[in-house]
């Protein structure tokens, strides 16, 4: 139940929102940084009615799960209503630089106190990196040589998401 609720999955807690209509269209960003509170206008521990309200989250049916309007590369987690996780890709970065592609090697320099997470023998699951700071923190999905996805968000969602192996869909 946790890990669907984790994953996007189960049922709503409130009455589905109409969300509010853009003035203008949102054009994605280029240059997009996302941090351990979270991205420009979204973070976490915001509410998914809240941000549906705001009409910077929304439903989209080819989607595994609801989008954020502007955040082309960015996929939303939600437990018990909240923002917990942010699935993040190109070119969306950290405010140290990483962003898929980003050579493991370099990762140590950056975030010295790395916490290394084995995926499960046998798995087609990528071996993780977690560099916590308080209760958020960054996962780091790699092949071994450079980075593939990164996801950040409260550290205890980050580190259940890697043990259970589920990602946003």
């Amino acid at each position: 139940m946790t890990a669907a609720s984790v994953a996007g999955s189960g049922s709503r807690p409130h009455p589905p929102v109409e969300p509010a209509q853009p003035a203008e269209p949102v054009a994605p960003v280029v240059d997009e940084v996302i941090d351990l509170h979270g991205l420009a206008g979204v973070e976490f521990g915001d509410s998914r009615r809240e941000l549906t309200e705001r009409g910077v989250l929304r439903e989209v049916a080819e989607s595994c799960g609801p989008t954020l309007v502007g955040h082309e590369t960015v996929s939303p987690v939600f437990h018990q209503g909240r923002l917990v996780l942010l699935w993040v890709s190109a070119p969306v970065r950290t405010p140290e630089g990483v962003t898929i592609g980003t050579p493991v090697r370099e990762l140590r320099s950056r975030f010295p106190s790395l916490a290394r997470l084995d995926a499960p023998d046998g798995t087609y699951r990528f071996d993780g990196l977690l560099a916590r700071r308080g209760d958020r923190a960054y996962l780091f999905l790699h092949d071994g040589r450079t980075v593939r996805k990164t996801i950040a968000g409260y550290a205890d969602y980050a580190q259940r998401l890697f043990d259970e192996g589920h990602g946003p869909c």
